[in-house]
C-alpha cells in the first residue's frame, strides 16, 4: 500500500494495488474509488483533501496495524 499527498493539486491517493488496471472509477463526494475489472479496490483517491480532511492531511499521520495470529 501507497500513501501519496500532492500538496500542489491537494489530492491524496491510497493505492492498495500498484500494478492492477483500473476498470472502472466511482466519484461520491470528492472521493474517487478506483475499481479492478474483477472488483477489487485499487486505488481511492480524495480530492481537495485539506479541504476534505484537516489542513495538511499527513502532518498527523498515524498507521496503525493489526494481526491476529492464524490458528494451525
Amino acid at each position: 500500500m501507497k500513501i501519496e499527498y500532492d500538496p500542489k493539486h491537494d489530492l491524496m491517493n491510497i493505492e492498495f494495488l500498484s500494478d492492477v488496471e483500473i476498470e472502472e472509477s466511482l466519484e461520491v463526494r470528492g472521493v474517487v474509488i478506483d475499481y479492478a475489472k474483477d472488483g477489487r479496490i485499487v486505488a481511492i483517491e480524495i480530492l481537495d483533501a485539506s479541504q476534505n480532511t484537516q489542513r495538511d492531511p499527513l502532518h498527523q499521520f498515524n498507521v496503525s496495524v493489526i494481526r491476529e495470529a492464524v490458528a494451525a
